[in-house]
């Protein structure tokens, strides 16, 4: 099967920064911050749990990197070949206060369109894996979108990324799409929101301006699931993405009524 090989490193690699991770949840302190400027937080664990995933990857493949600290790493054209995405660790706020919503999130992408993902929620053991066309799994069993097709009894997973706008204006408009659904739930990992689309836990996520490294393995998933994706880049924020997915086609389009055809 396509793609076996670079699934199987992806899995080691995240495997690999796990370890780590899982060593550090106990010892974790506020000395582990490097910085905290506006919305934003930088662990240490962030950038010792990148040092581990890459070690592995370089070791065993040429593909360019793309990951949240390091930026681009081997990249000759933009956005042109195959090239790895990395999520050291999603859910950095949730890690240091205890909260039990966080991951790894590895992917393998062509271009604008993604080819494999895995994500690694290391506190629930539960590893997300999935190859673009040829399925999705939660530790090595199936796992498929959920049948929810109608909006107003769907759960959408969504959040307010670090870079997305927070004028009235656009808080208007999140809030209409919101409303469409059943409930809303903002779990502090972008990566983990699209990987319960995934297995049917929840029913469609949306972010505008979410870095493409805290998306890229999750969209993977949705889309080897059997899901539908949108995710265009965006006009404001080099690498960042506006993204719309859901399980079925109904809830995807519930995603893009406009508030006055409600």
């Amino acid at each position: 099967m396509k793609w076996q090989n670079e699934l199987a490193l992806a899995i080691q690699a995240a495997n690999n920064a796990t370890s780590y991770l899982c060593s550090q949840r106990t010892r974790v302190e506020q000395d582990g911050v490097v910085s905290a400027e506006g919305r934003d937080i930088k662990l240490c664990a962030d950038l010792e749990s990148e040092k581990v995933i890459l070690r592995t990857l370089k070791e065993n493949s040429e593909y360019p990197i793309l990951t949240e600290e390091s930026g681009e790493l081997g990249f000759i054209d933009h956005g042109s070949e195959l090239f790895w995405v990395i999520d050291p660790l999603d859910g950095s706020l949730n890690f240091i206060k205890g909260l039990p919503l966080c991951c790894v999130s590895i992917a393998l992408w062509h271009k604008t369109e993604p080819v494999l993902g895995v994500v690694y929620d290391f506190v629930h053991d539960e590893l997300f894996t999935g190859i673009v066309g040829e399925g999705a799994y939660l530790n090595e069993c199936p796992i498929s979108v959920s049948s929810t097709d109608s909006v107003n009894q769907a759960i959408l997973a969504t959040g307010f990324p670090t870079f997305r706008s927070f004028d009235d204006a656009s808080l208007m408009d999140f809030l209409m799409k919101v409303q469409r659904f059943k409930k809303v739930r903002l779990l502090g990992s972008a990566a983990l929101s699209l990987a319960y689309v995934a297995c049917g836990r929840t029913d469609a996520y949306a972010e505008e301006d979410i870095m493409i490294w805290d998306v890229a393995g999750g969209i993977a998933l949705v889309k080897a699931a059997g899901g539908c994706v949108m995710a265009e880049r965006s006009k404001n924020i080099k690498w960042a993405l506006n993204v719309q997915v859901a399980g079925r086609a109904a809830i995807w389009s519930g995603l893009n009524k406009e508030s006055d055809q409600l």
